[in-house]
């Protein structure tokens, strides 16, 4: 559903605001780091944009890189100014000039980019208690099953427990735990904030799921906060399925773009044997490849690979669509790994897709993985490891729903 749709006439403007400074001190530019493949800020605009209950989504930053990948997500952008945009400013400074220069908006979520495992079903349940139900302000908690002591101050002093009792010390499952923010998100209509607070009037938390919820602060949860991604990340409307395809533009994937003239005119192109080796470990798995070119070029017809080669494609996308169809396909079970604006039709409607990290900005924008790695320097590869994780995640599911079923 369109975010711009997502009331009908008449209704209050709800308006989703991802807060994207960009002079982070942990990490720098933390919110368009690459997590899985996606910048960071992107895991929530696209949860945000895809549960339809915003009339607008908005980031505001204060800087052009983080500007750039909110729009190629498709959410707008309020350029922040420089009195709060600090490190001693608070969200609640940024959020009252947003709403100073919104007026429209009657109702914020705030969502912060720091969660990248939030899912659109979360978005509708707390819309649902602010809009329909009455409720003025809703955050987001998770429950923690962690005993606190006090913290030992001056010389001979001891700790005491702050929550239980050390003599009846409690079993985890016979203990419900504790409430805890977990800074996802917090909800609040234009008066509380205008008035000075995010958390008041009729107040009520939501309760995330404890896989969901991720928050990354410093660079030593990145890895860690990868793999629950990868297990627990939103990735879209459609369910993942199993890759029997991948399809691969030759010219800025497998090689470098480069093209090497020799004296008597001879061709020459190079690729990394490690992209070589990801192809291999793709068929293993049982996956099929075919590399694609635009040009006309007995060098890329030389190369020994033991995948299908086609040149001289102009328009790509109702040829893929033929082979998909020969192969009784769906899109869904097809790879892209491509880099130009001609590729941009094939990424959209694969069940995966991806572009290498110099691929142009238009194809960057219609992939769902981008890669570390540059075209011809191992983008192959790792986009190939891409595709082993989401199966197992596909695996998983299916186990879980067969472990269900019996």
């Amino acid at each position: 559903m369109d975010s711009a749709a997502a009331a009908g006439p008449g209704s209050a403007h709800m308006a989703a605001l991802v807060l994207a400074r960009g002079g982070s001190k942990g990490i720098p530019l933390k919110n368009i780091k690459p997590l899985a493949g996606v910048p960071l800020i992107g895991w929530v605009l696209r949860a945000a944009l895809d549960s339809g209950v915003f009339q607008s989504v908005w980031v505001s930053t204060d800087h052009d890189e983080i500007e750039k990948v909110a729009k190629q997500f498709g959410a707008q952008v309020h350029r922040r100014s420089s009195e709060v945009s600090q490190d001693s400013s608070t969200s609640l400074d940024a959020i009252k000039e947003f709403l100073h220069h919104h007026k429209e908006v009657d109702i914020i979520g705030n969502i912060q980019a720091t969660s990248p495992c939030l899912h659109p079903d979360d978005l509708v349940k707390v819309a649902k208690m602010i809009q329909e139900e009455g409720f003025e302000c809703v955050f987001s908690v998770v429950r923690r099953h962690l005993f606190r002591w006090s913290e030992i101050k001056g010389v001979n002093k001891v700790t005491t427990p702050q929550n239980l009792n050390p003599a009846k010390r409690p079993r985890r499952q016979d203990w419900d735990g504790e409430l805890c923010e977990n800074g996802s998100f917090y909800f609040a209509k234009k008066h509380l904030i205008e008035g000075g607070c995010l958390q008041g009037g009729k107040v009520i938390y939501y309760e995330m799921r404890a896989e969901r919820s991720v928050d990354i602060d410093v660079d030593i949860d990145w890895p860690i906060a990868e793999q629950r991604v990868l297990r627990y990340g939103y990735f879209g409307k459609e369910p993942l399925k199993e890759v029997k395809l991948l399809v691969c533009n030759i010219d800025g994937c497998f090689t470098n773009g480069h093209i090497y003239l020799s004296e008597d005119q001879k061709e020459m192109i190079s690729y990394d044997v490690r992209d070589a080796v990801g192809i291999s470990l793709l068929k293993k798995r049982g996956v099929q490849v075919w590399l694609i070119s635009e040009r006309r070029s007995k060098t890329i017809s030389a190369m020994k690979l033991d995948c299908e080669v086609i040149v001289s494609v102009t328009h790509k996308l109702p040829v893929v669509e033929d082979w998909i169809n020969k192969m009784r396909l769906s899109w869904k079970e097809v790879a892209y790994l491509g880099n130009e604006e001609s590729d941009v039709d094939c990424l959209k409607k694969a069940g995966m897709s991806g572009v290498p990290a110099d691929a142009c900005a238009t194809a960057q924008k219609a992939a769902s993985y981008i890669c570390k790695s540059n075209g011809g320097r191992g983008a192959i590869r790792e986009f190939a490891e891409h595709i082993f994780l989401l199966m197992e995640k596909v695996n998983s599911q299916e186990r879980e729903l067969n472990e269900l079923k019996n």
